[in-house]
């Protein structure tokens, strides 16, 4: 996609973060925004940001679990743009707990939103995105898409799973020859609240963890946003953000599964200090 100009991008999760840094950076392209989010005084945030910057923004209540609700979300795009050129799957939450601690109903909640999410999206615009003649899907996965991590196993599932899904769609579109590109984003430690706003253990712990996180998160959301952005202009497969990822992405092409005890001793002296 070469130029974003009048072209409506769809973000969900817009309300903060990387889909905010996202939003704003699109506004200045002269994208035309629908920006939803769980909380629409965020999204409704958002919207104000992107109109600062002269584009054409709404804002939308929307839980991305509820699937009902996404392809009612996905007529009112219709109805209030004309359809979808890129969707942004980027609605996400965290949980912090081991196999074992972990209730039913938080990993429903985790899979609802992190890969329901993702697949209500997409199944909801893509017959937009293909009759647009100039389509692009966008789904966040994780550096956790690449490797297990003690007390992530939801979060690990989810992502392995987006990562899968979105491989596979990339290849149904090539075959069909529809006019649409599909990347998968790979985010590292990005400086944004879905640590602290993350499900599990007691109110210390995860403080504590937060803490830690936001010491080791270097990239911004902007910079987030601008490496997603060139990805799209280059119809990148899959898009890497902030050199950790790289590492990351790197570690189990070259130790294989081995890279799972380190880790799993590295996970065991972190607990001892909580």
């Amino acid at each position: 996609m070469k130029s974003f100009t009048d072209k409506v991008v769809v973000i969900t999760g817009a309300g903060s973060g990387i889909g905010q840094a996202l939003a704003v950076d699109l506004a200045g392209r002269g994208a035309r925004l629908a920006l939803s989010d769980v909380d629409v005084v965020r999204a409704a945030g958002t919207v104000a940001l992107c109109e600062k910057a002269g584009a054409t923004a709404k804002a939308y209540e929307l839980d991305v679990a509820d699937r009902d609700a996404v392809l009612a979300h996905a007529e009112e795009v219709a109805v209030d743009f004309g359809g979808a050129n890129v969707v942004v799957n980027n609605a996400g939450v965290a949980l912090g707990a081991t196999v074992e601690e972990m209730t039913w109903d938080d990993y429903d909640w985790l899979m609802g939103i992190n890969l329901g999410g993702v697949v209500n999206g997409t199944k909801a615009f893509l017959p937009q995105v293909i009759a647009s003649g100039d389509g692009h899907i966008v789904n966040l996965s994780s550096v956790f898409g690449f490797i297990g991590v003690p007390t992530q196993s939801a979060y690990n599932a989810a992502k392995f799973a987006v990562r899968g899904f979105t491989e596979a769609l990339r290849q149904e579109m090539l075959i069909a020859r529809h006019p649409v590109k599909v990347s998968c984003v790979h985010p590292g430690g990005i400086k944004t609240n879905i640590a602290r706003d993350a499900r599990g253990g007691v109110e210390r712990d995860i403080d504590k963890a937060a803490e830690g996180f936001e010491k080791i998160a270097r990239t911004t959301p902007a910079k987030a946003a601008q490496t997603i952005v060139r990805g799209i202009e280059r119809g990148t497969p899959r898009i890497l953000i902030g050199p950790d990822a790289y590492v990351i992405d790197a570690i189990p092409r070259v130790l294989g599964s081995f890279y799972q005890r380190p880790l799993a001793l590295l996970g065991r002296l972190g607990m001892r200090n909580l």
